[in-house]
């Protein structure tokens, strides 16, 4: 995973008032819990004690209680009562919970997975999903790692083999391109498939300035966005659980028709169609190894490719720029 990034763990609606939800993601274990005001918090999911869940134990307004032995502990993680020692006497140092930056945006809960700092970048979404849009959501387990699963939406190439019953039915196997930038942590990619007509692929730098918005948006390090048009777009959020899990969070967006019951239906029907299409695509993605990728690694990439070595190449460019800063600031 990469560092010091916001990332989506939950759906804001999974983590109910008075109710801690115990988690793994980022390969660690969590719990996310809401205090009196509402305020989601996230900590490790560990009691520095005798090491029980604090997800197993119960929220006394703004504090969170240990089921094992009463320790309570507020939202910055800091202990504030040990009961055995007696609720006036102070509490020894080191008994503190490792908190997370939480915030709560666009009904998802986000965690800055990284080192603290006083100013933190704003969170990755997709600034032109606004609040006139409407959804219907589904979340999905895949035992793969997660950059298996991005790279997999990522991938244009796929389009009439795997999907052949739904959104790659024309036989377009020909990839012209495709077109691929990057720019601030955001990837854009155009793409330009056909049918077999006895010429090459083009090049990207043969084909001409797209004079649309881009189809397919990803924004580092997890969300990723199918702008099918103004009005519709299915957003994903690839949210590692460990180094070979993932949880993805689907939603379909609309703002076509916006009557309560309509805007509803056909967000429905737009959610169940996705639905298929990416079960179709975790059918084959789950039998790709390793479960993790890299820059460098057993697989021969064609043009075609493009916007998944520029990924790679991107997140790997990240993972070491967060290393190389950790390490100066140690010295």
């Amino acid at each position: 995973m990469i560092p010091n990034q916001w990332y989506a763990i939950l759906e804001s609606k999974q983590v109910r008032p008075a109710k801690p939800v115990g988690v793994t993601r980022l390969g660690e274990k969590l719990v996310v819990w809401r205090d009196a005001q509402g305020q989601a918090t996230c900590m490790r999911d560990r009691c520095p004690h005798r090491g029980a869940a604090l997800s197993a134990s119960r929220v006394l307004g703004d504090r969170i209680e240990c089921a094992f032995h009463g320790f309570q502990f507020d939202t910055s993680g800091q202990c504030q009562v040990i009961p055995a020692n007696g609720a006036t006497t102070p509490v020894p140092k080191g008994f503190d919970v490792h908190t997370y930056p939480t915030r709560e945006a666009h009904d998802f809960i986000w965690i800055w997975w990284g080192e603290p700092r006083q100013e933190f970048p704003p969170l990755p979404f997709f600034e032109d999903i606004d609040d006139f849009f409407t959804y219907a959501g589904y979340r999905d387990h895949w035992s793969v790692h997660y950059s298996r699963a991005i790279e997999n939406q990522l991938d244009v190439v796929h389009l009439p083999f795997v999907h052949r019953t739904t959104i790659g039915r024309g036989g377009n196997v020909v990839v012209d391109g495709p077109l691929a930038t990057l720019e601030d942590d955001l990837m854009n990619v155009w793409v330009y498939n056909r049918p077999e007509d006895g010429t090459r692929a083009r090049r990207p730098k043969d084909l001409a300035e797209p004079g649309r918005p881009p189809f397919l948006q990803f924004r580092f390090p997890n969300v990723w966005q199918n702008r099918i048009s103004d009005d519709i777009r299915i957003f994903l959020s690839f949210t590692p659980i460990d180094e070979e899990n993932t949880l993805i969070y689907m939603r379909y967006y609309q703002k076509v028709l916006r009557a309560p019951v309509l805007r509803q239906l056909v967000c429905l029907i737009g959610k169940l169609s996705s639905i298929v299409i990416l079960r179709q695509d975790k059918r084959v993605v789950l039998t790709q190894r390793p479960k993790k990728t890299a820059v460098d690694m057993d697989e021969r990439l064609i043009q075609g490719d493009r916007p998944i070595i520029l990924y790679r190449r991107h997140r790997q460019a990240l993972k070491e720029n967060q290393e190389a800063s950790r390490d100066n600031s140690s010295r």
